[in-house]
């Protein structure tokens, strides 16, 4: 059976990208999801200092070979002032430092949403030029825009945007098959 890793990018015990994700990866079929909370993953902010002084810290090794173990990657990013919440920044940072190819070169399902019209747009196309370089193969992208607007009881509720979370399962579904 297929290994996919979740991460809401965000350390938020409200997020509103937990909850598309977990929409979204349950839309998946015979696979085993492995969802990743960062309040589970609690790490020193990043600097070379820290890391001279202490090394990598255990939560980083662990979360390392979690990622070896995956087949593929779900990830909706939380949007902060136009980039990364900074709990994932520091996640990746410290990552990188075991890794450069954190990603692993597997399949990555890439999504966002906020409150605002955009839906998290700025936040996925940093991600989708950056991810690349650290070993991710991006499917596709999905944005949600107005979370509050098009996700009620627990599910996406406007038509086109169902279709196209569909439609973008489904491909991400295949790519981690071949």
């Amino acid at each position: 059976m297929k290994r996919i890793i979740t991460i809401a990018g965000s350390n938020s015990q409200k997020s509103i990208n937990k909850r598309l994700l977990n929409y979204t990866s349950g839309l998946l079929e015979n696979v085993e999801i492995i969802s990743i909370d960062f309040n589970d993953y609690v790490l020193p902010i990043y600097g070379v200092d820290f890391e001279t002084e202490n090394g990598i810290p255990p939560a980083v090794k662990r979360l390392d070979r979690l990622f070896d173990t995956a087949d593929g990657f779900m990830i909706s990013l939380a949007e902060h002032n136009g980039s990364y919440a900074a709990v994932f920044k520091n996640t990746i940072d410290w990552l990188s430092r075991v890794n450069m190819k954190i990603w692993r070169e597997k399949p990555m399902l890439l999504m966002a949403t906020s409150p605002g019209a955009r839906g998290g747009a700025t936040v996925l196309e940093s991600a989708r030029g950056y991810f690349p370089y650290m070993g991710a193969n991006i499917t596709d992208t999905f944005s949600l825009p107005s979370f509050y607007d098009h996700f009620i009881e627990d599910e996406i509720n406007d038509d086109n945007l169902k279709e196209d979370i569909y439609f973008k399962v489904n491909s991400f579904q295949r790519s981690i098959k071949s």
